[in-house]
């Protein structure tokens, strides 16, 4: 895929990692942040800035936003980020709008009612399903093939999940094939497998895995929650 116009509200951790991720590709990349102190041209001197709140729609309008391919909302309230992807597919008829979800609670509310085309959290995914996209969608909506032949898929897991408070040895023993366990993302960020860690309640698992697999995987994930897998 050649170069796209990206813009990404919050210059936290997370939007500055991705906004670094993308520019180091070749992507031409805007950081949109209200609070001075997010502010680091020195240290992304290859990413634009603007200094102002992407809640309001008149600095959505001096961004220009219905200019960009990709709006990824990235902040850490969930709230500010419904708000800019709202805004993105709405008003400005932006094409792909990504949004970060911070609290599994608010995953239920992710999806296109509020403009989110793709809900995830890890700044590293983001970044690999931005630069992923198909020139031309095939998929079912939301699911981005990220290699010929394989999906990324999540699952969230609650207190009713068959593996959460277990080791995660029991969840990789029990995957059915053409699925492979490939990060977990917890209060501490984003770390690889490790079946000796347990999991636990509020962790996103994201796996790789085949089409034909994805039936399978959700059931063994969620038998008893309200479908979790995939975004």
């Amino acid at each position: 895929m050649g170069e796209m116009r990206i813009a990404i509200a919050g210059a936290g951790s997370v939007g500055r990692s991705i906004a670094a991720e993308l520019a180091s590709s070749g992507h031409d990349v805007l950081l949109i942040d209200r609070d001075t102190r997010a502010i680091g041209v020195d240290d992304l001197p290859q990413v634009e800035w603007l200094l102002a709140d992407a809640c309001e729609l008149a600095t959505l309008e001096d961004a220009r936003l219905g200019d960009f391919d990709v709006v990824i909302a990235a902040s850490s309230d969930d709230k500010v980020n419904l708000v800019v992807s709202l805004l993105s597919k709405t008003e400005f008829a932006v094409e792909r709008v990504i949004a970060r979800i911070n609290d599994p609670d608010n995953e239920w509310l992710f999806n296109d009612s509020w403009g989110v085309d793709l809900a995830v959290s890890p700044p590293r995914l983001i970044a690999d399903l931005v630069e992923g996209l198909p020139e031309e969608e095939t998929e079912p909506e939301g699911v981005l093939p990220p290699l010929p032949g394989a999906e990324i898929a999540e699952s969230v897991l609650h207190a009713e999940s068959p593996f959460a408070g277990g080791p995660e040895s029991d969840l990789t023993d029990s995957l059915p094939p053409g699925a492979a366990l490939v990060a977990v993302v917890g209060p501490g960020g984003v770390r690889p497998p490790d079946p000796g860690k347990t999991l636990s309640v509020g962790n996103t698992v994201v796996f790789l895995a085949e089409p034909e697999a994805l039936t399978a995987l959700e059931e063994l994930l969620s038998p008893q929650e309200e479908g979790t897998l995939g975004t």
